[in-house]
């Protein structure tokens, strides 16, 4: 994935955690995905980053100005240009929780017209598909942008709620729609809302 595009392209879960917490101490929170649940790559293991307190750096697209002082996220990779972000939220109340759950879906829902007001160099183009019945719901979208350069792009958000906690995740590689591993996608968001707890 582009430089520019895979910081548009970064990936969000949501936990609640003090500001300033330690990353081992955000680890008793909300359980996140492992390299094993990411969807599986041709030719690469993925590897994990630490659950670290805070919003993730670079912010995913079109949600990053959105995640709060108290997330909490977790970075994957693989030994190409496929990357994957988790950033969680754990909210003072489930109302809080369902408020910004809506946030993000809105986002998510004019991510590709705001992408291209951003970077007028950028073609992006988005699907929705579809809600995912796990706890609260979870909500899954594909958005592809191409640049000018010729590069080309395919990331995987969704939204997911159980409780008073949020969770986004991200995927992202090179290539279109065609590319979109969408049913592998659907069984990592699933196993993610399911072991927040």
């Amino acid at each position: 994935m582009s430089r520019g595009l895979c910081a548009l392209g970064a990936a969000v879960a949501v936990a609640g955690v003090v500001a300033g917490t330690s990353p081992a101490a955000a680890a008793a929170g909300p359980r996140f995905l492992s390299a094993a649940e990411m969807p599986p790559h041709a030719s690469s293991a993925w590897t994990a980053g630490p659950v670290t307190a805070g919003q993730p750096d670079p912010l995913p697209m079109c949600v990053g100005e959105a995640l709060p002082s108290i997330s909490v996220h977790r970075a994957f990779h693989t030994e190409y240009d496929t990357n994957a972000l988790q950033v969680t939220v754990v909210e003072r109340n489930e109302q809080r929780a369902k408020d910004f759950a809506a946030l993000l879906r809105k986002n998510l829902e004019g991510c590709s017209k705001k992408l291209m007001q951003e970077n007028p160099d950028v073609t992006a183009t988005q699907k929705y598909y579809g809600k995912l019945n796990v706890e609260e719901g979870a909500h899954v979208y594909g958005v592809h942008t191409e640049a000018t350069t010729g590069s080309s792009d395919i990331n995987m958000l969704s939204v997911g709620r159980d409780g008073t906690t949020v969770t986004l995740v991200k995927w992202g590689q090179m290539g279109n729609f065609a590319h979109a591993q969408v049913a592998d996608f659907k069984a990592t968001t699933l196993k993610a809302v399911k072991k927040l707890y």
